[in-house]
């Protein structure tokens, strides 16, 4: 059997890792062609010296970086070029890691190339899936998600093989589950950082505590699954062993369980149709003992009831709103706001929108430009309390 050829966009990051380890336990199966990290040039270096790939995109002071070491048979890129790896004959899979909308023209590139695209990165396809999804159907692409929540509904719709009538995507509930209302305002970017189940990004860690993370979910799973808004229901799941259910018109319900590893929904993106052994300790059910379920408190975390607006208005909306929340969510990790300002600013930049349905690329790339200049505005000193 051939290997499949993978580039990975982020190799350095938390998907990229988890990414190279299942190309560890099946070498034989994966062959890994191309590569792309923005500044983590040292482990950069590393994975090009043991995988070897033949095409590598790196960001500002990469190039020069990458002179200087010697490494022969490797064509670099600057960062902005990743759409012209992923387009390489020698690429089945493109695992996209990457976070931010730099990921949305590589995904749309992908797609037209007629590669199998793996996404983690949430995005793409909350500011432009509509286009996404057309680039996929016109060019008979296949996306296969690897976020758990999505690759456990990919993965129960592929074993039914029947439209849903709802999907329900589990949330752990972040790390402010457990933590009271009125102490949310003391909160500082260490005590968000430290989530009870996943080992994530600091960015996507915080959208977890707001529950926006889930709201950009919604909104993803909506375009994945041809879905609208109100057939996703979100729920708190503290366990995190149920990854999502898929709900049918019998009223039968379908669930996807597991441990919270990556390693599993990546291995089944890249080796999909196939299951092959991961090397991981299995699940046990009876060690666990219970599993429990409980709604999503919309008065304490509203970002997710924004996200649900935001997804029912559609057109440059989720652009603006996921734009808002990056910046406001750096700007609270920098310590330049406090951590009920991030949804005070994302609110405000959402309401001054004006929005413009059926956007092209250029409309969704114009509003996100807009709506960070918007929340930059409003982050001045008197919100940071």
């Amino acid at each position: 059997m051939k290997p499949c050829g993978i580039a990975i966009l982020g190799s350095t990051g938390s998907i990229g890792l988890n990414t190279l380890k299942v190309v560890d336990h099946n070498p034989q199966r994966f062959q890994v062609k191309a590569l792309s990290a923005y500044s983590n040039f040292k482990l950069l270096e590393e994975q090009i010296r043991k995988y070897k790939p033949s095409h590598v995109a790196v960001g500002p002071q990469g190039l020069d970086h990458f002179k200087s070491t010697g490494i022969k048979g490797v064509k670099f890129y600057p960062i902005g070029d990743c759409a012209q790896i992923v387009s390489l004959k020698q690429v089945d899979v493109v695992v996209l890691g990457q976070r931010g909308p730099s990921a949305l023209i590589p995904f749309l590139e992908a797609l037209r190339a007629g590669k199998t695209v793996a996404p983690a990165n949430k995005e793409a396809l909350v500011m432009a899936g509509h286009l996404i999804m057309d680039e996929a159907r016109r060019h008979k692409a296949r996306i296969i998600p690897i976020d758990s929540e999505q690759s456990a509904i990919f993965q129960c719709l592929e074993a039914q093989g029947s439209k849903p009538a709802f999907v329900h995507l589990t949330a752990s509930g972040g790390p402010l589950r457990e933590v009271r209302s009125k102490d949310f305002k003391r909160m500082r970017p260490k005590d968000i950082l430290r989530h009870p189940r996943w080992t994530m990004g600091p960015k996507i860690t915080v959208d977890s505590a707001t529950l926006m993370n889930k709201g950009f979910e919604v909104i993803e799973a909506m375009h994945l699954f041809n879905l609208s808004c109100d057939q996703i229901k979100v729920l708190v799941h503290p366990e995190s062993i149920v990854h999502s259910l898929v709900e049918f018109t019998d009223g039968s319900l379908l669930a996807q369980l597991g441990i919270t590893d990556m390693r599993l929904p990546i291995q089944y993106a890249l080796t999909y149709p196939e299951r092959l052994p991961t090397g991981l300790k299995p699940l046990d059910l009876v060690q666990l003992g219970k599993l429990t379920f409980e709604a999503p408190d919309l008065k304490r975390f509203p970002s997710l009831t924004l996200a649900y607006d935001a997804a029912r208005q559609a057109g440059t909306l989720p652009a603006v709103l996921n734009a808002a929340d990056e910046e406001a969510v750096e700007a609270f990790l920098k310590g330049r706001i406090g951590f009920l300002s991030i949804y005070k600013v994302v609110e405000k930049v959402v309401l001054h929108h004006t929005i413009v349905k059926n956007p092209s690329l250029q409309d969704i790339l114009l509003a996100d430009e807009w709506a960070r200049i918007e929340a930059r505005q409003l982050m001045e000193p008197r919100l940071r309390r």
